[in-house]
């Protein structure tokens, strides 16, 4: 049976559908808005592998490319690796979800969002969230939701719901909000130097639509929803708890304060292993768990974290301190160093307390230019930031791959912080390429890469708008007690409640993510979370501006030299010439590299100021209109019985009649000129189909009448 409900928004109808679709999934809801449609599937394995003591949950979001109407590019003409949307796409998916799941339900569960038909709308990626979460709320599976998504963003100071994909340019917020009836779980987006109370206004704007959207689902369930599964919490023997706490307690108090993050892990890493050497035995398995062969190993660690997580908490609630010593607000130590490395175009190493990021800024030319096929159609990046994290940059032992979702995520965030600061490409006509190299990591790794990323920019003379830096924010929250912590470490990270990173200008926010691992926040603990980044946003700007304020006026030696010429765009064809034959001719003679827009520009890449300067007097030969009344040295080219053609500049030639060659009369033309001659002429006349007129006899007067200067 076909189950549908629909909701009108922004004027179209969102309508979710279950019942005629993947019917062997544990749950499926097809989501239609205008002619975009994803089908959303969610499935839990029955059976619970041994051993989980955590929620194995999977999200991933696919684009069909018929969706498009379009066949896949490449040898086997069929859809491969994921692309960065659609890891971006399926992060964005499950973060919202998986705060939502109830603790000791540890089945597998995987959720696919597909995207069969894709309209102009670009909302795909929202109603991969809502299908997500609709397919998860009818589904068997235990779940807190639903969740609503909407795309917020502000063109000409009002808000507006899921903007269309030709509105993106004019929008000076854009922000993806995700949350429940009650409360926001997920924000993710950026702006142009927008204020804090525009983002909290935006916030507001997206949860009455949520509440809309969640309203919708929870009509689809009523129809269709499957009776949940019971959740078995996790057992936890009392006396066991209360023996391994005791055993710990004072230890841990004193190693939890331990400012050196090595040095804090490898204090209580010998107290879990003294715990798990003294209570890991048959005698306590047969009395606990009346199993004398049941391992104690991972009850004991799970105490040990519990109780490990309950101290930082409550230090943090009751004391105002934090592990490694500072206040709630206080930011660790800041290092900023430029031009460390000699032949790179731009390099900043950004420190942070335990975090270091090394930034390198590439300058490059059209050539470099990112070439992204999408279902949108064929599209270029001229600027892109990369982020890797090596395994030694958190002491550990990893094969090296290709970048996993975590490392494409950051990176993705720390190019939306940046890229509303990037110079126009008619201002700086380069492609950009920002690497993040992560040396050290405790903590926002991410925003260190955007702090560094701007360092380097500078460094590079890249003509940023203003700079940026970014800072990550932490929520410990214990009943009506709440504290917001600015520059959170790795603990803090984990044991949190939040994970809020916002970058910005000392203007305002260019880059922003919220994550929540608790039901949801409030508006009031946002707006403080969002004051207390921004105090701590201006001191860490102030603290890169001790080592660069300004981009450098000069681009590094090494970096390509790209000068910018005009022509008008009829003449366009005359530059690049029969296929390509006259441009190919230009950069073989000079060396350049040579970029020709539509709308004339053009622009000339090349190492050395010589070059490039003797194919812009090449091209501005060629493209050159001759002026009326101007005096050129021509060359006679054919020779006729009332005058001689004589071309004053490349391609461009005029009529030199037989009366104005010579002041008196002459009976041929050859009597005065030869083929090959040069010859001063005047331009005397250009008509209305360009046709030019040359007299020498005007040109002679000219130059007596000047001495014969000319």
């Amino acid at each position: 049976m076909t189950n549908i409900v629909e909701l009108e928004l922004k004027g179209r109808k969102l309508i979710l559908e279950t019942g005629q679709m993947a019917r062997q999934s544990g749950g499926s809801v097809i989501v239609k808005y205008g002619d975009t449609v994803v089908l959303a599937t969610a499935v839990a394995d029955k059976r619970k592998k041994e051993g989980l003591d955590f929620f194995p949950l999977t999200i991933d979001y696919q684009e069909r490319t018929y969706a498009a109407g379009k066949i896949p590019g490449g040898f086997f003409k069929r859809e491969g690796r994921p692309s960065e949307k659609e890891i971006l796409t399926s992060r964005l998916i499950d973060r919202p979800l998986r705060p939502l799941f109830p603790k000791g339900f540890y089945h597998e569960t995987q959720g696919i969002a597909s995207v069969l038909s894709y309209g102009n709308e670009n909302i795909a990626d929202m109603l991969g969230i809502i299908g997500m979460s609709a397919a998860v709320h009818i589904s068997d599976i235990p779940f807190g939701g639903p969740v609503g998504a909407v795309r917020v963003g502000r063109l000409n100071g009002e808000f507006i719901a899921n903007p269309e994909m030709s509105e993106y340019e004019s929008l000076d917020l854009n922000l993806v909000v995700a949350g429940t009836d009650e409360s926001v779980i997920m924000v993710e987006g950026g702006g142009a130097e927008v204020s804090e109370a525009v983002v909290i206004e935006a916030i507001d704007f997206a949860h009455k639509e949520i509440k809309k959207i969640v309203a919708l689902q929870n009509e689809l369930k009523k129809l269709a929803g499957k009776e949940k599964r019971p959740v078995t919490p996790p057992v936890e023997s009392e006396e066991l708890k209360k023996m391994v706490s005791s055993f710990v307690a004072d230890r841990v108090n004193d190693a939890i304060t331990i400012p050196g993050k090595h040095q804090r892990q490898g204090a209580l890493d010998i107290i879990l292993e003294e715990a798990i050497k003294k209570f890991n035995t048959t005698e306590n398995a047969e009395k606990f768990f009346s199993d004398p062969q049941k391992n104690l190993t991972r009850e004991i660690a799970n105490i040990f974290d519990n109780y490990e997580k309950n101290v930082v908490r409550t230090m943090i609630i009751n004391e105002n301190k934090r592990a490694d010593g500072r206040r709630p607000d206080e930011v660790r130590a800041i290092n900023s160093h430029i031009g460390i490395l000699p032949r790179v175009h731009g390099s900043a190493l950004f420190v942070r307390g335990e975090t270091q990021s090394l930034v390198v800024t590439t300058l490059g030319t059209a050539d470099d230019e990112q070439k992204i096929d999408s279902l949108d159609g064929e599209m270029y990046k001229t600027f892109m930031l990369h982020y890797n994290f090596p395994p030694f940059s958190v002491g550990e032992v990893k094969p090296l791959r290709s970048p996993g979702r975590r490392e494409i995520g950051h990176g993705a965030l720390a190019e939306r912080a940046l890229k509303y600061i990037i110079p126009s490409k008619e201002n700086f006509p380069y492609t950009i390429r920002i690497v993040s190299d992560i040396l050290e990591s405790n903590g926002s790794s991410s925003m260190a890469s955007v702090c560094g990323g701007t360092l380097s920019l500078m460094d590079a003379g890249v003509p940023i708008i203003a700079p940026v830096a970014g800072i990550a924010m932490g929520l410990i929250k214990e009943g009506d007690k709440v504290v917001v912590l600015t520059d959170i470490l790795g603990l803090e990270d984990h044991l949190g409640d939040m994970d809020f990173k916002v970058a910005g200008s000392e203007k305002g926010i260019t880059a922003f993510q919220m994550d929540v691992k608790i039901s949801g926040v409030s508006r009031a603990i946002m707006e403080t979370a969002l004051e207390q980044a921004r105090t701590g946003r201006l001191h860490i700007l102030s603290k890169m501006n001790e080592a660069i304020s300004t981009p450098k006026t000069e681009l590094s030696p090494y970096a390509p030299r790209i000068y910018t010429m005009k022509i008008k765009q009829e003449k366009i064809r005359e530059v690049i010439g029969s296929g390509g034959k006259v441009v190919r001719g230009i950069v073989e003679k000079t060396g350049v590299k040579i970029d020709i827009n539509d709308d004339g520009t053009i622009n000339i890449a090349s190492a050395d100021g010589v070059s490039a300067q003797k194919a812009i007097d090449i091209i501005n030969g060629i493209v050159a209109e001759a002026e009326l009344h101007k005096i050129y040295l021509g060359k006679v080219v054919r020779i006729a019985d009332f005058g001689a053609f004589v071309e004053i500049m490349p391609g461009t030639d005029g009529l030199l009649h037989i009366s104005q060659i010579a002041e008196q009369r002459i009976a041929k033309v050859t009597d005065v000129l030869n083929m090959g001659d040069e010859v001063l002429v005047k331009v005397i006349e250009i008509d209305g189909q360009g046709k030019i007129r040359l007299s020498r006899k005007e040109a002679m007067r000219e130059k007596q009448a000047d001495g014969g200067k000319q």
